[in-house]
């Protein structure tokens, strides 16, 4: 199966100086309570997560940002509608995610951009020979022809690093259709990749 990227001492480091959920929800009481440090704060955190994200979905630079502004304002608008039920990353990550397909909506043509490829999603560890590039390069270009849901679910499993339950709940569907757009997924990225990364497969 596909695997989670591997993570670098940088990623280990930014890793555990995020915030914790407790600590995300702080800021977005502090948001209900208009306090625009604290919004800034969470912008901080959730904006390259987002662009990383809205550019594996949208493929546009000026369009992502325009759905990541979007998404921020809802959470400015809006904090009242995180119920506390999910986690923070999930909500937030429910309404980029509606952002993005409204923006691909509205966009209906073909949305090939190859300068994204330089700030797609991942640093991913080198895989029999291949260079950490080549391994990231050959996997985004499959990626990028995979349907819109099922470079969404790819995208939040493998590059995101969140769960099939967490993944059901931002994209508004049953776990089932999660693992089935995933099931799908693999197919067709072990259909391009034709023995090229088979093992990531």
């Amino acid at each position: 199966m596909l695997r989670r990227q591997s993570r670098t001492g940088d990623q280990d480091r930014a890793a555990a100086s995020q915030p914790s959920q407790r600590d995300e929800i702080g800021l977005i009481d502090r948001i209900e309570r208009r306090d625009l440090r604290a919004f800034e704060e969470l912008y901080r955190i959730y904006h390259p997560r987002l662009t990383r994200f809205l550019v594996n979905i949208i493929r546009r630079p000026h369009l992502v940002e325009e759905a990541l502004n979007d998404t921020m304002m809802v959470v400015w608008d809006r904090p009242d509608s995180y119920n506390g039920a999910s986690r923070v990353s999930t909500w937030i990550f429910g309404i980029a995610y509606r952002k993005a397909l409204k923006t691909l909506r509205k966009w209906d043509e073909p949305m090939d951009d190859r300068r994204l490829e330089l700030c797609a999603s991942t640093e991913m560890g080198a895989e029999q020979e291949l260079s950490e590039r080549q391994v990231h390069q050959t996997l985004q270009d499959a990626v990028d022809k995979l349907s819109a849901d099922h470079r969404v679910v790819v995208n939040l499993a493998y590059f995101q690093e969140i769960g099939y339950r967490e993944i059901a709940e931002i994209m508004d569907c049953p776990v089932d259709t999660v693992k089935t757009r995933m099931f799908h997924a693999r197919r067709h990225l072990k259909a391009m990749l034709a023995g090229q990364l088979a093992d990531w497969l």
